[in-house]
């Protein structure tokens, strides 16, 4: 405790005097270097709620929804659901990566909702995702260097995510517990550290995909299913498109994208502890978006902006759910229109929801 208080006040002091001296050394006989950004710009700040994506239109009438990592961000996910579940827009798959995977899968699951949203506002998901807490994350960090003094390994991680585990086991029905159980087809996405590669997790046990999925690297212990070893899927792929067509077979793909706005900053804003470490995450988030944001055939971007990626606030929660019905309504006139001309009608809600809670009687070969 002492060195990490020791280490707390250096990288204060360096903080906070730096600046000062490096304004000072600065000679004043020199031209400022000069040059040209890139041509593309990729990132758009006043990008809309909804927006269409690819220009190419792959025939055939199976819907599908990508659910996109962000953390809190992602109680997003709910509202937009809620939209798309009342207006009759047929689920015939969802893929998800990270917070993603864990509401698509209960969505899939059977869990209503009302049920999702709830647990949402009384911020029960968001605690078993992260738990324990960032601030006891790192004052104990250095107590899980222990257990290798004494040769007793385990997986590079500060917690196992057990709590998550029993969250789901709980929430989930009993039924439901294996992925190609699910009444709507559903893959959660990570990356395997083992080859490198992106999976589709599409078969065997969904509490251990869900957790795959949303091992968020340091933080939280890779997952082990038999010789491969998961992480985080959002570590490359933090919109799962291509596996919503490629693992589910997914036609006309709904992506819901779930991170902060990349727009222009000033130089001043960068002088607040943390705001380069926040920048650089903004950044990398929007760059592994943007190919698969051109690929979805619509594109949902709830304005989540301000809402921190492990915030535990009760009103952020109900902010992104509150975002995501907004920017699904607005999205909604196009995604019906662009329904119907592949001929897709629309289901009444009571249909879409007796068929959730239903047995599924086959199952698409993946």
């Amino acid at each position: 405790m002492r060195i990490l208080k020791r280490l707390l006040i250096a990288t204060a002091c360096l903080c906070l005097f730096f600046p000062p001296l490096a304004h000072a050394a600065r000679p004043t006989d020199r031209q400022f270097p000069s040059g040209s950004g890139s041509v593309e710009n990729l990132f758009d700040g006043a990008s809309p709620e909804f927006r269409h994506g690819s220009n190419v239109e792959i025939p055939g009438t199976r819907v599908g929804l990508a659910l996109g990592g962000g953390g809190t961000r992602g109680a997003a996910h709910v509202g937009v659901l809620k939209v798309l579940v009342e207006a009759g827009v047929p689920i015939d798959c969802i893929a998800g990566t990270s917070i993603g995977a864990i509401v698509g899968g209960m969505y899939a699951a059977g869990v209503p909702l009302p049920e999702l949203e709830k647990q949402f506002r009384n911020n029960r998901i968001m605690k078993a995702f992260m738990a324990p807490s960032p601030a006891v994350r790192v004052v104990t960090a250095p107590l899980h260097v222990v257990p290798y003094v004494f040769g007793k390994k385990h997986f590079d991680g500060i917690y196992k995510g057990g709590l998550l585990s029993k969250f789901l086991a709980k929430e989930l029905p009993d039924d439901r517990k294996n992925i190609q159980d699910l009444s709507i087809p559903f893959c959660a996405v990570a990356l395997n550290l083992v080859d490198g590669h992106v999976y589709a997790l599409t078969k065997g046990d969904l509490i251990l995909a869900m957790q795959a999925s949303s091992a968020v690297p340091v933080l939280r212990r890779p997952v082990r299913i038999g010789d491969d070893l998961f992480v985080d899927g959002a570590v490359i792929q933090n919109l799962p498109v291509d596996e919503a067509r490629r693992a589910l077979g997914a036609h006309f793909v709904i992506a819901v994208d779930v991170d902060e706005r990349f727009k222009k900053e000033s130089v001043e804003s960068f002088l607040k502890l943390g705001s380069v470490a926040k920048r650089l995450i903004t950044l990398e988030l929007a760059r592994r978006d943007f190919r698969a944001l051109t690929t979805a055939d619509i594109v949902i971007h709830p304005n989540v902006d301000g809402i921190g990626l492990l915030s535990t606030k009760n009103q952020d929660a109900a902010n992104a759910m509150a975002a995501g019905e907004s920017a699904a309504r607005a999205a909604l006139p196009t995604i019906i229109e662009a329904l119907q001309k592949r001929g897709i009608r629309l289901n009444p809600p009571a249909t879409q929801l007796s068929e959730q809670s239903a047995p599924a009687l086959s199952k698409p070969d993946l």
